[in-house]
């Protein structure tokens, strides 16, 4: 597969659908596949016309991390330098989507484990199918965590639960992800991918900048002061205050209506 068939991009109506397509492997990460994901993420960022994204894998998983197969057969070994340099670039992914002022939505069904679920951490929401597992699963194969998922994890539900499941990684269950605070929404497997496209869809069609300060905002708060915060959270409400869409919502408002948003 070249990069483009390993990670699909779709843009509708403001909503860039990215799709992680090794189902055969069970979008397990390859070279290839990074890379089309951090250029796919890069898009999402810089692309006025998109509003919010929606990340998901092809064939009824989301993503079971690094494809370990791969790395049993033996190639030819890199330089450390090398290897932890090629391991950053496709870390960046988790970065672009967690730091965009963009709403970023998961799909999770069949299985988020290892790098799949720091991917999915790095995202705003997650909705899970019933039936999902959900597992860090980085100690199992004698690795130590990568794509960001110690930090996500740590941040999402503390340092003492972040140990637990990285140090004993459990395989949870979405119901149990849920109650943990790591996931959004259950659902019956055969509803997750429409609810989550709907999701995604009232997203993109919401106010752009308004939900961008938000993201920002509470981004702020895991790392600044209380007075810092502050004063992100006022510059970002004075400058939503003069958008259009808060026009419009102040509008419909009065008018008693639903309003329509238009991302200006």
């Amino acid at each position: 597969m070249s990069d483009n068939q390993m990670v699909l991009q779709s843009l509708d109506k403001g909503l860039l659908t990215i799709t992680m397509n090794r189902p055969d492997r069970r979008n397990a990460l390859n070279p290839d596949m990074t890379r089309g994901l951090v250029e796919a993420a890069r898009r999402a960022q810089d692309d006025t016309e998109v509003r919010a994204v929606l990340i998901r894998g092809a064939g009824g998983t989301f993503c079971v991390g690094g494809d370990v197969k791969s790395m049993a057969e033996g190639r030819a070994p890199l330089p450390f330098e090398a290897k932890m340099a090629n391991l950053r670039r496709g870390m960046e992914v988790s970065r672009i989507l967690h730091q965009m002022p963009k709403p970023v939505v998961a799909q999770l069904d069949g299985a988020a484990a290892g790098a799949g679920l720091s991917i999915a951490l790095s995202c705003d929401l997650r909705v899970a199918g019933a039936s999902c597992k959900i597992t860090t699963a980085f100690a199992k194969v004698g690795f130590s965590g990568d794509y960001g998922g110690t930090y996500f994890l740590t941040k999402m539900l503390g340092s003492a639960k972040a140990r637990e499941l990285y140090m004993m990684s459990p395989v949870l269950s979405a119901q149990e992800a849920y109650n943990l605070g790591m996931v959004s929404k259950v659902v019956p497997d055969a509803d997750v991918e429409a609810e989550t496209l709907e999701l995604a869809r009232s997203l993109a069609q919401g106010p752009s900048v308004a939900l961008g300060y938000i993201k920002r905002n509470i981004n702020n708060a895991e790392t600044m002061t209380l007075e810092a915060c502050f004063d992100g959270e006022a510059i970002h409400h004075t400058r939503a205050g003069e958008t259009t869409d808060h026009k419009e919502a102040a509008k419909a408002f009065v008018e008693k209506r639903k309003p329509t948003f238009q991302g200006q």
